[in-house]
């Protein structure tokens, strides 16, 4: 009722001041609390959030960034941190065959009935370290066979991608593509030896399966691969190279293909090539040593 009263002592614009300084203050306060809020709302994660743990899912890789047009092949200078994820595991459903007659066992493909996929990677030509970069983003496994005579230069290169849980097999000392039509048992034994003890004081393993250079190989040289200790000759039915899937069957992976790779300046692009086939067929990448139980 005072409000009203136009008698009273205190003049009207005088209490619309005071009310006008008050509501100022109140804003300024209000504004000076914002920052705060905001700082700390970006800097404590939200419970619930969508964001996923390490365990929880891949990082972004090659493939997967939503796009309009085809995934391309290319990757950026500077990939993100590596994210361990939950890997699927298998019961193997396939053993290696035993050495027969003093012949090592070929092996071109695992017949599983696992939704699996190996991949192994060829030579060491090429040391880039963005191959070791793309190996951790992709929590790849794979079987790398090098040849001593490429890898030589710079055999400590290798060490970062069996840290990651790839193992090193024997792909020779010369990478002679001609070694088992034009040299003696004795020369391949010499050879293949060669690579088996540099492997062993470079990585501290002794290999157990056997690349053939070019792939061609003979019963001599099946004879000189058992005889070195190693329990398999082991090739390819689709391989990335230059960017793309080349198979010897059909025209999509398959559960227990065995890929070939190299270690070349395509690497990159290669790899890509090989995880849009991966993703698209639904197969794992699985360690191929230990699927057949000679890691």
């Amino acid at each position: 009722m005072c409000c009203d009263d136009q008698s009273h002592s205190q003049p009207v614009p005088g209490r619309r001041a005071a009310l006008g300084f008050l509501a100022a203050s109140l804003v300024t306060g209000l504004g000076a609390c914002a920052v705060p809020i905001t700082q700390t709302a970006q800097s404590t994660p939200v419970p619930n959030s969508p964001t996923r743990g390490p365990l929880e899912a891949e990082p972004l890789t090659i493939g997967d960034a939503p796009s309009s047009g085809a995934a391309s092949p290319s990757i950026s200078a500077t990939p993100s941190a590596a994210k361990k994820r939950i890997r699927r595991s298998f019961i193997p459903d396939y053993s290696l065959p035993p050495i027969q007659g003093g012949l090592a066992p070929v092996i071109t493909k695992i017949p599983t009935a696992h939704p699996v996929v190996f991949l192994t990677i060829d030579d060491g030509v090429v040391k880039n370290p963005e191959m070791v970069q793309l190996m951790a983003q992709y929590d790849y496994p794979a079987t790398l066979f090098l040849t001593s005579s490429t890898v030589r230069d710079n055999p400590g290169f290798f060490t970062a991608f069996k840290a990651q849980g790839s193992l090193v097999e024997n792909h020779t000392v010369s990478h002679n593509v001609k070694m088992a039509t034009q040299w003696s048992y004795q020369q391949q034994l010499a050879d293949i030896q060669g690579m088996q003890q540099f492997a062993q004081q470079q990585y501290g393993r002794t290999p157990v399966l056997f690349r053939p250079p070019g792939g061609a190989y003979s019963n001599a040289m099946r004879k000189a691969v058992a005889d070195a200790g190693l329990k398999a000759i082991v090739t390819w039915e689709a391989k990335a190279n230059s960017g793309r899937m080349d198979y010897q069957y059909g025209n999509s992976l398959r559960p227990g293909d065995i890929v070939l790779m190299h270690f070349r300046q395509e690497f990159a692009a290669d790899l890509a090539a090989f995880r849009q086939a991966q993703l698209a067929a639904g197969l794992e990448v699985v360690l191929l040593e230990n699927f057949l139980g000679v890691a």
